[in-house]
């Protein structure tokens, strides 16, 4: 049985990690998690941060790279994924002056070519979603569903976000078994069950993750990647719980 492993998403750690990198990193360690996924190297070089994860026993997992960089410094890029031993790098987010049908009619045959470049050095680039992609485009389709038809799945994967897919009315197991063997990456969350519809620590809301971690294996799924937006308690306190729960439910843990 292969087993996937479990990161963390550093964003959710944005604020600690801005006044302690190399501490929150060894907390991430301490709590359990084998990875981390990165948003940034707190002003690091990729090779201090690479020393920093061998020291702790942690390994990257991926790293979002915000679009701009992937267009503009993509061998830069790809030079520090090798540095960290990370073999993904995500497009993490549109900004909302980058969502319209000419901007989807741009971005994915650029993701396409990225993604060819990125293969050709063994990194795999792979697309992170939000809720916003799956508003429709002209041709009818969601701009999610664009992005992954016409790119080749040998050159973009998926790295789908559970919490996201739930708050635009959809299945996240249906979409992880459709992307089967193309989503490497998953992000959990869970979501609080009243209007609201917060982020939640892991077990603690409505979105059915047992029934997404009971899949993980069939769908090839490599990392789960904790991640809490916005958090009521501390960013610590609720990857602790999250983690406490997913150490209830996969083998690695038992």
């Amino acid at each position: 049985m292969t087993t996937i492993k479990v990161a963390v998403q550093m964003y959710t750690l944005r604020d600690e990690t801005e006044k302690d990198f190399a501490g929150t990193l060894k907390k991430v360690a301490e709590l359990g998690f084998e990875g981390v996924e990165f948003a940034g190297y707190g002003g690091l070089t990729a090779e201090e941060v690479r020393t920093l994860l061998d020291e702790l026993g942690l390994e990257a997992a991926a790293s979002h790279v915000p679009l701009d960089q992937l267009q503009n410094n993509l061998a830069k890029v790809i030079e520090d994924q090798k540095a960290l031993g990370s073999k993904y790098v995500v497009c993490p987010f549109l900004m909302p002056d980058q969502r319209t049908e000419e901007d989807y009619q741009k971005l994915i045959p650029f993701l396409e070519k990225a993604g060819e470049q990125c293969k050709q050095e063994g990194i795999t680039l792979c697309y992170h979603n939000h809720d916003f992609e799956l508003e429709r485009l002209n041709d009818g389709r969601m701009a999610l569903e664009a992005i992954f038809e016409d790119t080749s799945a040998s050159n973009v994967q998926t790295e789908l976000d559970v919490y996201w897919l739930t708050k635009a009315g959809e299945n996240p197991v249906e979409w992880i078994k459709r992307y089967q063997n193309r989503a490497p990456l998953v992000h959990l969350k869970d979501m609080t069950t009243d209007e609201e519809k917060f982020f939640a620590e892991l077990g603690t809301g409505g979105v059915d993750i047992e029934s997404v971690i009971a899949i993980g294996e069939e769908a090839g799924v490599k990392w789960w990647v904790v991640e809490q937006d916005v958090s009521r308690r501390t960013p610590l306190e609720s990857i602790e719980i999250s983690m406490n729960f997913l150490k209830t439910k996969l083998p690695q843990f038992s």
